[in-house]
């Protein structure tokens, strides 16, 4: 039979893993919404099934978590991962402040709220990240995102809306958001044929998840609030990368690892969904930021490599080569830039 090209053509779109099914699953959303009702039983689980799907890939992603680091990824890595998170929580105030759980209904910034600025700020692109610090910046570098990888997950999130005074979560929830990864976590350092098992699902679980996300997604809302995606993911790669670039700076850092940071991860798109599941108060928000947070992955994808090689050139720092023996190994990754991060 003739083979098509269909997971090369996917690979190259950035964050298309991700991006590609939630696309065919909003499709159905919109011009076939029966369609889950319609099949039933093993189909119709297929485009409601998001939350399950998602506990068990935080399950198998954390199992690549490893707890080893050194005092020099840990200060790479805690200053990195410290800047994102603090942004979140500053932009979150702000936003908090004048808009609370909801988000703007009119306008050309409808659908814009707090979830979704602090969603697309706290998560990096792993995969984006190890490749660029792989290519331009020291072993230190990469293996500073064992310390960013925390992030993961909508744990953070929680806390972030919570300290930014918005609606708080139980803590049986924000225990509970935080389980599957740490239980990973555990099962991987434990274990490492564990941490083999688990790791491969990973990728694999990527476009499950989001089509049953997209299939909640009407693309008669899209058009504003894809517009509004591209802008935020300009804000992203500036906003964050700035105060990145400076932190890497104060740790001993060229800025490179810190511009390289200024992305939005893949599976940040699945977090408004799962807040709005712990907290009816984010129901509102939560759809239009699934989308915003979808197009900020897209749009960092592109800028955040661009920038990175910017500085490089700028800074006299040559890229590594296949030949370059001095460059670093590559680090296990949770992803890439074409999947969850």
């Amino acid at each position: 039979m003739a083979q098509l090209p269909i997971k090369s053509t996917i690979d190259k779109i950035p964050g298309g893993m991700m991006i590609v099914p939630m696309l065919l699953g909003a499709l159905f959303a919109t011009f076939a919404p029966q369609t889950p009702k319609f099949f039933g039983s093993f189909t119709g689980a297929l485009f409601t099934g998001a939350l399950p799907i998602l506990a068990v890939f935080y399950v198998c992603m954390g199992s690549t978590i490893t707890l080893e680091a050194t005092p020099t990824i840990l200060k790479k890595g805690g200053a990195l991962f410290g800047t994102k998170v603090a942004m979140g929580i500053v932009l979150g105030l702000i936003l908090g402040h004048f808009l609370g759980e909801q988000p703007i209904t009119a306008g050309m910034f409808a659908g814009l709220s707090a979830l979704a600025v602090v969603v697309a700020m706290n998560d990096t692109n792993g995969g984006l990240y190890m490749a660029l610090v792989g290519q331009y910046g020291k072993p230190a570098d990469v293996g500073a995102y064992s310390i960013m990888s925390l992030e993961s997950g909508p744990f953070l999130t929680m806390v972030t809306l919570g300290v930014a005074g918005l609606s708080a979560f139980p803590w049986p929830t924000l225990v509970g958001a935080i389980l599957p990864l740490a239980l990973g976590m555990l099962l991987g350092n434990l274990d490492r044929n564990m941490k083999d098992f688990l790791s491969k699902a990973v990728p694999v679980m990527i476009p499950f998840f989001a089509f049953a996300l997209g299939s909640g997604l009407d693309l008669h809302k899209v058009w504003q609030a894809g517009l509004l995606g591209l802008a935020m993911g300009v804000a992203v790669v500036v906003v964050t990368g700035i105060p990145l670039y400076f932190a890497d700076r104060l740790v001993g850092g060229n800025g490179i690892a810190g511009v390289a940071a200024a992305s939005t991860a893949g599976n940040a798109a699945t977090v408004p969904a799962i807040i709005a599941a712990s907290n009816p108060a984010y129901a509102d928000a939560a759809q239009s930021a699934t989308i915003i947070v979808a197009a900020c992955v897209v749009v960092t994808a592109i800028l955040v490599p661009f920038a990175t090689a910017t500085l490089a050139r700028r800074l006299g720092v040559a890229p590594a080569t296949a030949d370059d023996t001095s460059s670093p190994a590559p680090a296990p990754i949770r992803g890439n830039a074409q999947g969850a991060r």
